[in-house]
């Protein structure tokens, strides 16, 4: 099982177990929200872009709704069944490569929408799998940064996004991969420390990050 099949599990047995109003940390998402928009995501391509593309958002919205509506254990259950063999994610490598940052991150948003949140253990294949994540993806998710970004990990390893303005300063962010990954994809729920001018740390907060 790859990591990001077994995030996805993982984040499954969490809906069930909470229920569809459990809070989350997509703003005004709850569980069943966010249970929509992956099953959307899996099952209807001509709605899911609507996510990016602003002009596709009602149609979004509507597919949402649709499932957010439907009774919890059919939710549940069509996430357990997957994606159609027709779906691109139904396929090994596009899932492996494109769901990791995903079903991670959602699973985090689930665990950290309560009170009482604890970073997971650190576990070496899944943080290996993250930080490649951060090394591939880095620009994109800091693209709207005015400075640059250097993340490094407890143990001193790092990796460089350049800053979306060549020649601006750089914020060091320290944190294990999966609190940096979650920083990047505009997580605000995360244990990382900063280091650089305090100017630019206080630009970097102000900036959209994710896709």
């Amino acid at each position: 099982m790859s990591i990001a099949d077994a995030e996805r599990a993982a984040l499954i047995d969490l809906l069930e177990e909470l229920g569809p109003d459990a809070p989350t940390l997509c703003a005004g998402w709850q569980t069943r929200d966010l249970a929509a928009h992956l099953i959307v995501r899996e099952r209807r391509l001509d709605a899911a872009p609507g996510v990016l593309l602003k002009p596709l958002a009602g149609l979004t919205d509507r597919a949402m709704r649709q499932y957010a509506t439907m009774p919890w254990p059919k939710v549940v259950g069509l996430l357990r069944e997957g994606p159609p063999r027709w779906s691109p994610f139904s396929i090994g490598a596009v899932s492996a490569r494109v769901n990791l940052g995903e079903f991670f991150v959602h699973h985090e948003d689930v665990r950290r929408g309560r009170s009482g949140w604890q970073p997971r253990e650190p576990h070496a294949h899944r943080d290996a799998a993250l930080f490649k994540l951060l090394r591939t993806g880095g620009r994109v998710l800091y693209r709207n940064s005015p400075v640059g970004i250097v993340a490094r990990r407890p143990d001193g390893t790092e990796h460089t996004a350049r800053a979306a303005r060549p020649g601006q300063r750089s914020v060091v962010i320290i944190g294990e991969p999966g609190e940096l990954v979650l920083h990047a994809f505009g997580r605000d729920a995360v244990r990382v420390e900063f280091e650089g001018d305090p100017a630019d740390v206080r630009a970097l907060a102000a900036t959209r990050r994710g896709i």
